[in-house]
């Protein structure tokens, strides 16, 4: 599918679009955005609302905005949140290991980091994630289990859930009471991580940390081959 567009800021003749918006019902449209500008597009247009973790009564705040936005265009949207995992059997484990990951971390990084993050750029949400801690090691424990260490040099998602599984289960229950559905989360190093989750925290939530079975194959890179399952015809 070939498709044209002429914008204010971006023009477009002739561009092949890779997934063409044919599909009924289509994918889900997420979007993150905690400007004026950002939510009263999310609440025209998408499906889903992804936020970075702030704490509960915040995010809580900002739910409630964008739901308002969204019914007065007569319309519901569900909510995510992207936030970092790390988890251990005990809570002195789990912060050690928080403690552990920005170890190496200098204090002139840091202000390169917030430098840019708080001067130059514009998003409204990184202005946000920055403020939690203000770029200080002893503002990093912002809630309950809710820590903003990776946010001292990292971009975007800038904070953890830490803690043994019980408590950390419990904060994400925190958030499912306030519209939270879907939880889009990481942590470092990725492979080690994934077993400290799975083995740890799935069984507080109910989940078995067995793979779901992959429902679509993909060709080649950024799905330029993909697909789409055809149904079969009645006999």
């Amino acid at each position: 599918m070939r498709a044209d567009f002429e914008g204010k800021y971006l023009s477009a003749h002739g561009t092949d679009i890779s997934f063409p918006p044919i599909q009924q019902p289509h994918p889900p449209l997420w979007f993150g955005g905690s400007s004026d500008a950002g939510i009263a597009i999310a609440a025209k247009h998408v499906d889903a609302y992804l936020s970075w973790g702030e704490p509960v009564d915040q995010l809580a705040e900002k739910i409630g905005r964008v739901k308002k936005a969204a019914a007065a265009q007569g319309r519901t949207i569900r909510f995510g949140l992207r936030i970092h995992l790390i988890v251990r059997e005990t809570e002195d484990e789990a912060w050690a290991a928080a403690d552990r990951l920005i170890s190496h971390v200098t204090d002139d990084l840091i202000a390169e980091a917030q430098n840019g993050f708080v001067n130059i750029s514009e998003s409204v949400g990184q202005k946000r994630m920055s403020a939690l801690h203000q770029g200080r090691r002893d503002k990093l424990v912002i809630g309950p289990n809710l820590w903003a260490g990776p946010g001292l040099v990292r971009g975007g998602a800038g904070t953890a859930l830490v803690g043994n599984p019980d408590n950390v289960a419990a904060r994400i229950r925190e958030y499912q009471e306030i519209g939270i559905e879907t939880i889009i989360a990481s942590a470092y190093p990725h492979l080690e991580e994934v077993f400290n989750v799975a083995e740890l925290l799935f069984p507080k939530l109910g989940l078995s940390g067995e793979s779901a079975p992959a429902e679509r194959s993909w060709d080649v890179e950024f799905g330029r081959g993909t697909r789409p399952k055809v149904a079969a015809s009645a006999p």
